[in-house]
């Protein structure tokens, strides 16, 4: 057994210079952690607190969110034609033709307007003839079919936040009102402010109230809603995805960047503005292409968001 000895520790009585050693190790230490505690402190005194927001309580405040790649993953429009195209409302050669519409203005953002006129008209040929009713009712259908897994927790807990505190939520989107609607519904929100097409005793004429609600369009359409309920528009909060909503960011005094494009990122980041970004890894990168692809059933955000609006009469 003795040769085994080398496997057992010797036991060594600690002397003065080990004992000086720890004692010293143990007040370094100490002191350290006093040290990195107060600079902790020192750093939390110099930054500014940030004041809470939402306001609880402040009924002059207000939230519009953009619904698409804000609110909901891909294109409002392109969910409800695959929905539309699942019942035979169109033709595969339709469905390419507005894939194609999207696909330009997405990628290309080019707003010309005898392509915009002709992405309109093949829209809303589509429910020309349709009662408002009946193409609610597929709304209804098509949400829980394509679009409620695709709303994103983080932009729908930013608009919980705002409802908590007391405010009104609304949606403000180029897709049709009443879609739009369904899903302000759906999400609990207060209403949805979307492109109108006109109805006559209930039916689709094929014909729009206006304009798509877009661009400059969403921003009157904010300040007139804003006017008629009283709201102050420096203590409102606006959020979108797209460079073509500034105009609506601009308008409130709390706007924030939901997963951006790169031209609201810049934009944004240039008047400090608040960026949140709920993509992760190549879906972040690559987001411009299935945006594209996403909207392909009807002509998209712009052009095609005249699909199924009416004016009620």
């Amino acid at each position: 057994m003795a040769a085994l000895g080398w496997l057992t520790p010797r036991r060594r009585s600690a002397t003065a210079r080990s004992v000086l050693a720890g004692e010293a190790a143990a007040e370094a230490a100490r002191k350290s952690s006093q040290e990195l505690a107060e600079l902790a402190q020192a750093k939390a005194d110099e930054t500014p607190s940030e004041p809470e927001f939402p306001v609880v309580g402040d009924d002059l405040a207000a939230a519009f969110f953009d619904l698409d790649n804000t609110v909901m993953q891909g294109a409002a429009l392109f969910h409800f034609g695959r929905g539309l195209y699942k019942r035979k409302f169109f033709q595969r050669r339709e469905l390419a033709r507005f894939a194609w519409q999207q696909a330009w203005f997405r990628l290309v953002g080019v707003e010309d307007p005898e392509h915009m006129q002709d992405a309109r008209d093949s829209a809303l040929s589509i429910v020309k003839g349709h009662r408002v009713s009946e193409l609610m009712s597929i709304g209804e259908e098509i949400y829980d079919e394509y679009m409620a897994e695709r709303i994103w927790p983080g932009t729908r807990a930013l608009a919980q936040a705002h409802l908590d505190a007391g405010q009104k939520v609304w949606l403000v989107t180029a897709a049709p009102v009443e879609t739009a609607t369904i899903i302000a519904r759906r999400l609990g929100l207060t209403g949805a402010l979307g492109t109108v097409a006109e109805s006559v005793d209930g039916v689709y004429t094929g014909r729009l109230v206006g304009e798509p609600l877009h661009g400059p369009a969403k921003a009157e359409a904010v300040r007139a809603l804003a006017a008629a309920e009283g709201l102050d528009l420096t203590r409102c909060a606006a959020y979108s995805d797209s460079h073509n909503d500034i105009p609506m960011l601009s308008l409130v005094g709390h706007p924030y960047a939901i997963n951006p494009d790169a031209k609201l990122r810049k934009h944004a980041r240039e008047r400090e503005w608040r960026l949140r970004d709920y993509r992760t890894g190549r879906k972040a990168a690559k987001v411009g292409i299935p945006a594209a692809a996403g909207v392909g059933a009807l002509a998209g955000g712009t052009a095609a968001a005249v699909a199924l609006h009416r004016r009620r009469r």
